[in-house]
């Protein structure tokens, strides 16, 4: 019996919408990076990029449970002597509202050459409407209610 591969031509990518109305981060961001992947689709493999496209509407309306708000802190360095900032979720929400739910997708998908080609399929908007009508987008619900994620 021989081996199936997938190659890149056999790749059939759907393009998906959510809405993050009232969503919690961390199930949201682990949702839209297995489906960036691929990891639904009966054909994945995880040396090959079968994944595919997600619209997320209201990108900065998710919630957070506990204090995560004041206290979940995002670092970054400047490359530059004392050049460490420190900033908090809800400056982060405040300032650049769809950057959070990006770093938090980004952070769930493994770090390796294609992490920027996953990254290029997600689509954030921080309003009710997009883009990508012409695409036909599936509801990404019925894979939530079927993977019980919220």
């Amino acid at each position: 019996m021989k081996t199936f591969y997938l190659r890149k031509e056999d790749v059939k990518r759907d393009w998906y919408i959510i809405d993050a109305k009232g969503k919690n981060l961390g199930r949201l961001a682990s949702l839209i990076a297995n489906v960036l992947r691929g990891k639904h689709k009966p054909y994945f493999q995880p040396d090959v990029d079968c994944g595919d496209y997600v619209i997320v509407l209201n990108a900065d309306k998710f919630t957070v449970t506990g204090k995560k708000l004041t206290d979940k802190e995002y670092k970054f360095h400047t490359n530059t002597p004392g050049g460490l900032k420190v900033r908090s979720l809800q400056w982060m929400i405040e300032n650049r509202p769809t950057r959070a739910l990006e770093l938090a997708v980004e952070r769930m998908l493994p770090k390796n050459k294609l992490q920027k080609r996953y990254m290029k399929r997600l689509k954030l908007y921080t309003g009710e409407e997009h883009n990508h009508t012409a695409q036909n987008p599936k509801s990404l619900e019925e894979l939530a209610k079927l993977w019980k994620v919220f």
